[in-house]
């Protein structure tokens, strides 16, 4: 007697998958780096836009140097104050009146620029960005208040320690009697060198978001930014003396390492 078995005869679900063409994922864009609410424009529409925006900036220069020009009497007043004990002399026909013009153009310069650098934003800030958009604040607020911490420290430390140091070192021969225009020639550059001397931290932070240079880069030629304040603060300082270009020297070298720090803080 022969017994049959029962046979499966069922096949396994086989998953049938149809390979075609198919193309690789491409990575998703981080929204970050999408530019929002992007605005087609032509090249004319931009052409007329800076335009505009030269234009509004130009007034607001010209408005903010005629008023300093109309108050430039207590500006240079206020300048002359660190050289206490020398006695200006005008030496040339409208001198000082030249000296007030230029005074008065460094001044209105000074107080127009919040209103330039907005102009300046607007213009750029389409083509920027979310990830650039968000340095924007930062970076104008403490480019500002960097710049007019640069103002504050030349006006009260380097500017009368090398003032002090050229009449101490002809008093007793010579009196001192100084040329107006030479005077407020060796100030405003001195105070305004000083201002953009004081952006280097700016800059680091700018580099390190970008990922351009890294804070361990920027530590590691510390040789070299040591020779590079000496000859900035040889350069920036009209006078020649060793003791205002050490100071300005060791001002940016502070700067820089604390720029490094900052970098340090972002983790870059």
């Amino acid at each position: 007697m022969t017994s049959s078995q029962d046979v499966d005869t069922t096949t396994p679900d086989i998953d049938l998958k149809v390979h075609g063409d198919s193309k690789p994922e491409e990575d998703p864009i981080d929204p970050l780096d999408e530019l929002p609410g992007e605005v087609e424009m032509s090249i004319f529409d931009h052409l007329d836009e800076l335009r505009q925006r030269i234009f509004y900036s130009l007034i607001a220069v010209a408005v903010g140097v005629i008023g300093c020009f109309l108050a430039v009497k207590p500006i240079v007043q206020l300048l002359e104050v660190p050289a206490q004990g020398v006695k200006f002399l005008q030496l040339a026909p409208g001198e000082y009146f030249f000296v007030s013009v230029k005074v008065a153009g460094y001044s209105g310069l000074l107080l127009s620029s919040p209103f330039v650098l907005y102009q300046i934003i607007q213009f750029v800030l389409p083509g920027l960005t979310r990830r650039e958009r968000r340095l924007v604040g930062p970076v104008v607020l403490g480019s500002s208040f960097l710049f007019a911490g640069g103002i504050v420290f030349a006006y009260l430390l380097l500017i009368p320690a090398a003032l002090k140091f050229f009449i101490s070192y002809g008093a007793d021969v010579v009196e001192q009697l100084w040329s107006i225009d030479k005077y407020f020639e060796f100030v405003l550059l001195l105070l305004f060198s000083t201002g953009l001397a004081f952006q280097i931290p700016i800059i680091q932070v700018l580099l390190g978001a970008l990922g351009i240079v890294s804070s361990k880069q920027m530590l590691s030629g510390w040789r070299y930014v040591i020779l590079g304040a000496v000859v900035l603060g040889a350069i920036l300082t009209p006078s020649t003396d060793p003791f205002t270009q050490s100071l300005l020297a060791g001002a940016v070298l502070g700067l820089y390492f604390g720029g490094i720090g900052l970098v340090k803080l972002t983790g870059k």
